[in-house]
């Protein structure tokens, strides 16, 4: 028969290093996705600083103004 010392050494708790292994490797992931989507979001951002840098160049083309 069991007992409830039994039950409590053979339960998985946050304290069993399997289980906080297997958080840690789902955090992995996470992590790993978070930082993929920033990583596109950053090279949108530069395409659009040039966009803008380009637009800007154009602009002071038209206007006359060389010193830029």
């Amino acid at each position: 028969m069991l007992t409830s010392e039994d039950i409590s050494r053979v339960k998985r708790g946050p304290a069993d290093l399997e289980e906080r292994i297997d958080q840690l490797k789902k955090q992995k992931e996470i992590l790993k996705s978070a930082c993929k989507n920033a990583g596109l979001r950053i090279k949108g951002f530069e395409k659009e600083i040039d966009r803008l840098a380009e637009e800007n160049d154009n602009l002071r083309t038209m206007l006359g103004n060389k010193d830029a």
